[in-house]
C-alpha cells in the first residue's frame, strides 16, 4: 500500500500508518464507519495518539482497490481533526473523540489538496468539488464533469481545472472560487 502523509495544515496528534492490524489491540479502537461489513480486509489501519489522551486503532474500511483512490492521511484545518482516505473513501475524524467523525458521501474521492492559504481540504471526485473547513464542510461545487476532474492551478484567488463534457466530448475549463465554490 502506498498510503500518502499529508501533514500541511498545523495538528497536535501523531499517526502511524500501519501495514497490518496489531496483533494485540490498543485498549481504545474505532471502525470507520460503524456499520462496516468485512472492514479488515484492505482497511487502512492506523495508530493515532491525540495531542490530550491516550493512542486509539482507527480501521477505516477500504472503498477501492483501484490505485487511482488515492490512501492516506492528510491534516485537516482543525488541529484536533484528521482526514483518512483508504481506497477513495474518505473519514474525517476527531482524534480528542474518535467516536465523532463524517464519513464523505464524495465516494470515491480522487485526489485532495491541502489549502493553508484558505484554510481548506479540496476533495475532487468524479464529477464536483468538496471543500472542507476547521468547522466542517463549507461548499460543494456544482457539477464540473460528467467524468473526471483535472485541477490546473490553485492560487489565493481561483480554482482551476478541467472536466470532460458529455454534450461536447471534450475536456471543459473551470474556473471557481476557493471561498465560496461558485464558478467565476
Amino acid at each position: 500500500m502506498n498510503a500518502i502523509l499529508n501533514e500541511s495544515f498545523p495538528h497536535g496528534w501523531r499517526v502511524e500508518i500501519l501495514t497490518a492490524r496489531p496483533l494485540i489491540l490498543p485498549s481504545r479502537s474505532f471502525v470507520y464507519p460503524v456499520q462496516a461489513e468485512e472492514v479488515e480486509r484492505g482497511a487502512l489501519e492506523l495508530l493515532v495518539t491525540p495531542a490530550v489522551g491516550t493512542a486509539f486503532l482507527a480501521t477505516c474500511a477500504l472503498g477501492f482497490r483501484d490505485p487511482s483512490a488515492p490512501t492516506g492521511v492528510w491534516a485537516c484545518p482543525h488541529t484536533d481533526w484528521l482526514c483518512a482516505l483508504s481506497g477513495g473513501y474518505a473519514y474525517l475524524i476527531n482524534t480528542a473523540n474518535p467516536a465523532e467523525f463524517k464519513h464523505l458521501a464524495m465516494q470515491p474521492v480522487l485526489s485532495v489538496n491541502a489549502l493553508p492559504q484558505h484554510g481548506l481540504l479540496l476533495f475532487a471526485g468524479h464529477h464536483s468539488l468538496l471543500a472542507w473547513g476547521a468547522e466542517g464542510e463549507r461548499w460543494q461545487s456544482d457539477k464540473l464533469s460528467w467524468e473526471g476532474i483535472t485541477i490546473t492551478e490553485i492560487s489565493d484567488s481561483v480554482i482551476s481545472g478541467t472536466g470532460w463534457d458529455l454534450m461536447t466530448d471534450r475536456d471543459t475549463i473551470f474556473t471557481i472560487s476557493p471561498e465560496t465554490g461558485k464558478r467565476i
